[in-house]
């Protein structure tokens, strides 16, 4: 490649970029799941487009899709809320294992004894399209004013099950016999428990270091986070284990340890997570030929019809039996198992290792998750209101900035009050700050002044506290507290619990 060429590349795409962010807007104007677009700037750049590109190269495809599965992943895992998934976890470990097994065995027969195909192909196609995709789930999940309950299964379920169904579409694409099923049933069980203690360890280690190493620069924050969250994936996969499973894991973590400008951070992981899923899907839609599609529409829609109305809802009936859920929120988790870029991803396994029948597979694949997504995406937050599920707005929780002072002994936390904080109304003398932390600034309206203690905070006004180390938690769970409490949060039992060093800081305020 010369300069020349490089130039060329580079104008291509930031052009194809800027479409992709223009996209945006028109899909949450529009419910249209943004993946589909990204896919059709990829097709209409193809050889049967206005682009005329002519792309074939599978292995690069998956390669570059497992890199961006990884970045998506590690930005999921730290937008993640701990305290959402910690009881869905259960529910999400059966639905990452129990589900994808019956979801692999109907989806499979359904395509044999149905659509007519080999048990070869059927059973790769139930096992690629088994897999909910983290982006699509990421993404539309958060648009949608769900149960945090709900919320936390579908996200934790989309970050476990790409683990065992990988170790399936492998199994499956290999050469000669499949292994017996205890035999894959342990491997998925080994891989998933190495990689599950590789990003637990790393992500507890890089939280650790994090918090007691002051970096020079607050721009280098973000890049360290998303560096051990990759370095999770890497040395899960290096140990034979589920780098996948190990970068979500680790991911969770740092996202849940409050480090330092951890807001900031996690608008660099979604930015990273969005090129990562533009860069995807458009790659996706360069890779296939439209025309050689139509052959294979009306065994995708079969295929897709059972995994939709079949497949998925008995393995969540059948995964969820030991749980008590009531039938709406299994009915909502039935049609809110999304596809998107994962299945596509994975179809490339066989293709390249040229396994007969790949291509039929890989363009069923595709027009299923076209179709089953335009459809699912858009219709979910109508489900939801007919089943009455997320109705009412509870409030969010504080995005709290916070910056060392290493020198000083200190920290500084900036915040913003959300449109749904109970912060709004509330005095700052009423917030009850514990002894060594102070409301320093408050920006209103674009004006910066000095607060005084009868001073009536507004939603949309950004606080700058200033809190000495010993109560900088301290200080971070009471503006929590007030934020989802009022101004009454720790005497009435709303908000976050209050820490015996709160309460002391607390009674030398008032007396």
């Amino acid at each position: 490649m010369t300069v020349e060429h490089l130039n060329e590349l580079l104008l291509i795409c930031s052009l194809v970029l800027l479409v992709a962010v223009a996209a945006v807007r028109l899909s949450s104007r529009s419910g249209l799941p943004s993946l589909l677009i990204y896919l059709g700037i990829g097709i209409a750049m193809g050889q049967d487009g206005v682009g005329g590109v002519i792309f074939d190269n599978a292995e690069l495809t998956q390669l570059l899709g497992y890199a961006a599965l990884v970045v998506i992943l590690a930005e999921g895992g730290l937008g993640t809320k701990w305290k959402e998934i910690k009881p869905a976890l259960p529910q999400a470990a059966m639905l990452s294992t129990v589900g994808v097994a019956v979801s692999v065995g109907v989806t499979a027969a359904g395509a044999h004894y149905l659509a007519g195909l080999e048990w070869r192909q059927a059973l790769l196609i139930g096992a690629v399209v088994s897999s909910t995709d983290a982006a699509a789930v990421f993404s539309v999940l958060r648009s949608v004013p769900l149960p945090a309950r709900l919320t936390g299964v579908l996200e934790a379920e989309s970050g476990f099950n790409d683990a065992p169904v990988v170790i399936l579409v492998v199994a499956f694409s290999a050469a000669g016999p499949t292994e017996h099923w205890y035999v894959l049933l342990g491997e998925i069980a080994l891989e998933l428990a190495i990689g599950a203690a590789i990003g637990l360890a790393i992500g507890w280690i890089g939280s650790y270091g994090m918090r007691h190493v002051a970096l020079p620069a607050s721009g280098l924050y973000p890049i360290a986070v998303m560096a051990i969250a990759v370095s999770a994936y890497a040395a899960g996969a290096l140990a034979h284990g589920s780098g996948f499973l190990a970068v979500y894991l680790a991911a969770v973590i740092l996202g849940n340890a409050k480090l330092p400008h951890a807001p900031a951070t996690r608008g660099f992981a979604e930015g990273v997570g969005w090129i990562g899923q533009i860069g995807m899907f458009v790659l996706l839609g360069l890779l296939v030929t439209p025309h050689n599609l139509l052959d294979d529409i009306v065994p995708a829609l079969l295929i897709g019809m059972i995994l939709t109305l079949v497949a998925r809802p008995l393995s969540v009936f059948s995964s969820l039996l030991p749980f008590r859920v009531p039938w709406q929120e299994k009915t909502l988790l039935s049609w809110a198992g999304l596809r998107g870029a994962v299945p596509i991803v994975l179809a490339t396994i066989p293709m390249v290792g040229d396994v007969p029948g790949s291509e039929t597979v890989f363009n069923i694949v595709f027009v299923l998750v076209v179709v089953y997504t335009l459809i699912q995406g858009p219709t979910l937050p109508w489900l939801a209101r007919r089943l009455r599920l997320g109705e009412g707005e509870e409030p969010a929780d504080l995005g709290i900035e916070s910056a060392p002072l290493e020198r000083l002994r200190g920290h500084l936390l900036s915040t913003s009050i959300g449109p749904t904080s109970l912060m709004h109304g509330v005095e700052v003398g009423e917030l009850r700050m514990p002894a060594g932390a102070a409301v320093t600034l408050v920006v209103r309206d674009g004006t910066s002044f000095v607060p005084s203690p009868t001073t009536v905070l507004r939603r949309g006004d950004e606080l700058l506290v200033v809190a000495t180390d010993p109560v900088r938690d301290a200080a971070e769970r009471r503006l929590q507290a007030v934020s989802q409490g009022g101004k009454l949060a720790g005497w009435l039992g709303t908000g976050a619990p209050q820490q015996p060093q709160e309460k002391h800081g607390r009674r030398r305020e008032v007396g």
